[in-house]
């Protein structure tokens, strides 16, 4: 290394050694910081060996430059005392910098793997719970199935009893007697009209029809002449705005309609029910709302109204089964849109429906068969 300073003279042999002492002092001072260094690094201990490898080797590249002189003596560089520093120290440096990048795309390259293993133990615990729930549903639905088809038999043996004693004994009851009799006979009708409601509700997904186009506005005409009866009855006002074409199951739309329009009149209140239909196109679906001015849901209630079995009012008050509102999202849920009720207790209530348009109908739902529906258990 000293041959590189040639202007010391004949007393420079000395002073040459003297630096090159001081080279390789420097050297060790800057090898001796990289090792402190690295245990207050964020470098985890298994790559301290990388990155002292690479220091090594930035060192090992300028030893292979200052030896270009010996190994070809034709070249004509000359190296002096200040450029041999600079390159040691650029050596040293670089192999420092290339270790540590080493070392934090590696740390990069495990990080990312075990972050995608979790997501992939996420995914597959996801999967076994939806596997899990749809089992569960299933299960449910059949229960749902076999409940309501299995009581349907011995409550109208209930119900006929029942209305067989009023007519053959109902001159010899006394007050009392005609009341509980007509209270039996109204909790059968009730009941009657849960377990109904239960089946239509587990038939769903089972006995949907094919999607095809539907058009909306003749559906509420259905709807409407066969709640003709219950709209004089209750003197109800009804108006209509013009009613788009979208895709789904005719009768279950039907059902829709025929459902949100007898709540609307059910919970009209003491005033005359005032409902109003409409809808609009909101992206790539339809609004269909059903506007009553009736006696309202609390906030805390709104999506509980869509529960089976809930009833927010006591049977005195209201008639109804408690199915109705549940069955309205299961038939939306079918058809891949949502429900939602806007509601203010004493000003009335909207019930709004997400449809996709008929241009674009989707795709049917697999419709699957209970083997006790294939055997004819479904008939009522």
């Amino acid at each position: 290394m000293g041959k590189s300073v040639h202007t010391l003279g004949t007393t420079g042999i000395l002073l040459e050694a003297i630096l090159d002492l001081i080279l390789i002092g420097a050297l060790g001072v800057v090898l001796v910081s990289v090792w402190n260094w690295l245990p207050n690094s964020d470098v985890p201990p298994r790559f301290y060996p990388r990155i002292v490898t690479r220091v090594f080797g930035g060192i090992a590249v300028m030893a292979v430059v200052f030896g270009l002189r010996v190994l070809h003596p034709g070249v004509t560089v000359q190296f002096t005392f200040g450029t041999q520093a600079v390159l040691l120290a650029i050596g040293t440096i670089a192999g420092l910098a290339i270790g540590v990048y080493e070392t934090q795309t590696l740390i990069q390259a495990e990080q990312l793997e075990a972050q995608n293993d979790e997501l992939k133990e996420a995914e597959e615990r996801l999967e076994e719970a939806v596997i899990e729930l749809e089992a569960s549903n299933e299960r449910l639905e059949q229960f749902a199935y076999a409940a309501s088809h299995d009581l349907q038999e011995p409550l109208r043996m209930v119900t006929s009893y029942l209305q067989l004693v009023e007519d053959r004994y109902g001159d010899e009851l006394d007050e009392d007697g005609a009341e509980f009799i007509e209270f039996a006979v109204d909790g059968a009708d009730r009941m009657k009209a849960m377990i109904d409601g239960l089946l239509d509700y587990s038939r769903i997904e089972t006995q949907g029809d094919p999607f095809e186009a539907v058009d909306l506005d003749g559906v509420l005409d259905d709807a409407l002449v066969d709640l003709q009866c219950k709209i004089e009855t209750t003197d109800a006002e009804i108006t209509r705005e013009s009613l788009p074409t979208v895709g789904g199951d005719e009768r279950q739309l039907y059902q829709l309609f025929q459902n949100l329009l007898s709540n609307a009149i059910d919970y009209s209140g003491d005033d005359r029910p005032r409902i109003h239909v409409s809808a609009a196109r909101e992206g790539d679906e339809w609004t269909v709302s059903v506007r009553d001015e009736g006696v309202g849901i609390a906030a805390d209630d709104t999506d509980r109204v869509f529960d089976i079995f809930q009833r927010l009012h006591s049977s005195e008050e209201q008639t109804g089964s408690g199915i109705g509102l549940a069955l309205c999202r299961r038939i939306v849920e079918r058809h891949g849109g949502d429900i939602r009720v806007d509601s203010e207790p004493g000003v009335g209530s909207t019930f709004s429906v997400s449809l996709p348009p008929g241009d674009e109908p989707p795709e049917t739902p697999e419709i699957v068969t209970r083997p006790a529906e294939a055997n004819g258990r479904a008939e009522n």
